[in-house]
């Protein structure tokens, strides 16, 4: 193990000669306690360019991280330095006096050390200034003058956004890039969001259970700030709050009730009106099974220049689908009312997932896509929280007596290959993000 001094002045005389991202270090660090007294001028910490189509995710590098097989990946606040927004944003503390030392270790053992943070107080609808929090980094990264780390922080609610894997993405790519696949059972993400539970102290309850759900997805082992610095036993009691889909059921039936078949046979003229969530899988529902049968299909889109649309396809004759939300029976009368005129009979199609599910979906379609089913989808961004609360709010279930003939319930039914469910199943942002102490965390 080099000293102190040699270690610092090997490692910025590396920097100064090599581009960070070419270079790799070997050198031990000295595991010497370092003060959290701000100093910039100490910092070799370095700002890439940000990642992502919006810039939304910073990139930042200290020295000349290695690459590694092996991640040793960190939260920020409450892991690294202490949490809260008590103090001004350029003023911090080490979480607890061992983490310099513990942090050296790490590196000195063949990991690479990464800083894995969510930030979206730097980039919400009421943006604050990055320079103080950028300058709180610097001060810390001046406080481990010989540490090698890279850095990532989501500061928007996008796929960087814990429990999402885009920063684990990135990494996973800037090593790819050298030729590195990171052996995920080597390696290990520490986090406060552990979904921890004390009800005789429920202040003392975890805010989330967001880096927990990380390192799951990302299918790497997780500890807790105290189980990593301080060696205390993992502790069992611990919920991973939001809708777990793996644990949904895998054998629903399509529909309910199943005595009458989905398309009618002989077949007959009708409308037909989906009734659902956004992001149930509606859109898909109409082209595999009512497409084929020659039913129209009267989308959003077309549905913005009014009921006409609808009255003019049943008055020539044809079979026709109302895909669009529907929520409510003001809305759903107004279709009605054109088939009763015409003597035309109506069913519905209620698809029955919940809230949760219909956000998950939402938010798999336009941030955790697999390659193979991104490369023949249309990219798609997610649709804003308004467009699920608005039902969420509005809705009226149908019932038979505003002039329905049937009403069907789909179940949503996951269609893939094994991977493809994998990917679909791992955890993402809840709709409501707001913790068990009613806060809403970074």
């Amino acid at each position: 193990m080099v000293s102190s001094l040699q270690a610092s002045t090997t490692l910025k005389r590396t920097a100064s000669q090599l581009d960070p991202e070419e270079s790799s270090t070997s050198n031990n660090v000295s595991r010497k306690t370092s003060t959290s007294t701000p100093n910039e001028k100490l910092s070799s910490l370095q700002w890439r360019d940000s990642l992502g189509p919006y810039h939304s995710c910073l990139h930042a590098i200290n020295l000349n991280p290695k690459h590694s097989t092996k991640v040793a990946a960190f939260d920020l606040d409450g892991t690294i330095i202490k949490g809260g927004t008590k103090q001004p944003a350029h003023e911090w503390r080490w979480w607890n006096p061992c983490v310099p030392d513990k942090l050296a270790q790490a590196f000195n053992d063949g990991y690479a050390i990464v800083i894995i943070s969510n930030q979206a107080g730097l980039g919400g609808k009421y943006e604050v200034e990055t320079k103080p929090w950028k300058t709180k980094l610097a001060s810390i990264s001046g406080a481990l003058p010989e540490l090698p780390l890279r850095l990532f922080a989501a500061i928007k609610r996008d796929k960087y956004r814990k429990p999402m894997l885009g920063m684990w993405e990135e990494l996973e790519s800037i090593y790819a890039a050298d030729g590195i696949e990171i052996d995920k059972a080597s390696s290990f993400f520490v986090g406060d969001g552990a979904g921890r539970n004390y009800p005789k102290n429920p202040m003392r309850s975890d805010f989330s259970s967001t880096d927990r759900k990380w390192a799951i997805n990302a299918g790497i082992s997780f500890l807790t700030p105290e189980e990593y610095f301080l060696g205390e036993a993992p502790d069992p009691d611990f919920t991973l709050k939001g809708l777990d889909v793996s644990a949904l059921p895998t054998k629903l039936p399509l529909y309910t009730p199943s005595s009458s078949p989905l398309i009618p046979n002989p077949p007959i003229q009708e409308l037909v009106l989906f009734v659902g969530y956004p992001c149930l899988g509606k859109t898909t529902f109409f082209p595999r099974y009512f497409e084929p049968a020659g039913y129209l299909h009267v989308t959003q889109d077309a549905l913005k220049s009014g009921v006409q649309v609808v009255h003019n396809a049943l008055a020539a004759g044809k079979k026709c689908v109302v895909d669009n939300t529907n929520q409510d029976t003001f809305t759903r009368k107004f279709y009605i009312d054109i088939a009763d005129k015409l003597g035309v009979p109506v069913r519905c199609m209620l698809f029955t997932g919940s809230l949760d599910l219909a956000w998950h979906n939402n938010l798999y379609r336009s941030t955790g896509l697999p390659p193979s089913v991104a490369e023949r989808e249309i990219p798609r961004e997610a649709l804003p929280k308004s467009a699920f609360s608005s039902f969420r709010d509005n809705y009226k279930a149908p019932k038979l007596r505003e002039g329905f003939l049937h009403i069907k319930k789909v179940n949503w039914i996951f269609s893939g290959t094994p991977e493809e469910r994998k990917a679909w199943s791992k955890w993402f942002s809840l709709f409501d993000e707001t913790d068990e102490r009613g806060r809403h965390s970074n």
